[in-house]
């Protein structure tokens, strides 16, 4: 356990819409689930820049599990139905890293990617290394971190693209979206290049 980690569980336990989001995901019985992406960038950089968290602001919650067995959109779908049974006022997106290479090309561009072996592979592969992290809510409480690129940049704000999937113009795009710098004050962008 590292320092970095201890640190990502304190914001993560002090925040108790996203403990909530965690035990609605651990509850709901998808294999290997996690909850990363934005919406822990948006709760650690929220209180790193001091404009603090706004649930309200989340645009949707990543939930990614593992499912080899079932790579439909249809499985995706009912992850997701499964999740907005038991909190409908959530935003939820649930998507099978296990069936990426199925749909990726045909929505980003780009050649075919190989199928992932795992939700690790899977979080390293994520467009920003900030994102590249997900956390789950273990069985006995504790609170689980994945993060393949470590934690420097989500902890250390720093927006930088992650060139192991996203293009230059797929980076591009998402900092002309997300604005990073006027957002959270004091987060270092690093243009895609």
């Amino acid at each position: 356990m590292t320092d970095g980690e201890e640190r990502l569980r304190a914001l993560v336990r002090d925040c108790a819409w996203f403990m909530a989001v965690l035990a609605v995901v651990r509850d709901a019985g998808l294999p290997d689930a996690w909850v990363g992406a934005g919406a822990l960038r948006d709760l650690v950089w929220g209180e790193l820049s001091g404009v603090g968290f706004r649930p309200d602001e989340v645009r949707d919650i990543d939930v990614v599990y593992f499912d080899p067995a079932d790579l439909s959109r249809a499985r995706d779908d009912a992850a997701t139905g499964r999740l907005a049974a038991v909190r409908p006022d959530l935003p939820w997106q649930a998507r099978n890293q296990a069936a990426v290479h199925v749909w990726y090309a045909a929505r980003f561009g780009g050649d075919p990617v190989p199928p992932l072996r795992s939700i690790a592979e899977a979080v390293a592969t994520w467009p920003e290394t900030a994102t590249a992290v997900a956390v789950r809510l273990e069985p006995g409480g504790a609170i689980g971190v994945c993060a393949p690129l470590g934690l420097a940049d989500l902890l250390g704000g720093v927006w930088r693209r992650n060139p192991a999937r996203a293009s230059l113009d797929v980076s591009r795009a998402r900092l002309a979206r997300h604005r990073p710098a006027r957002r959270w004050p004091g987060i270092q962008v690093i243009p895609p290049g």
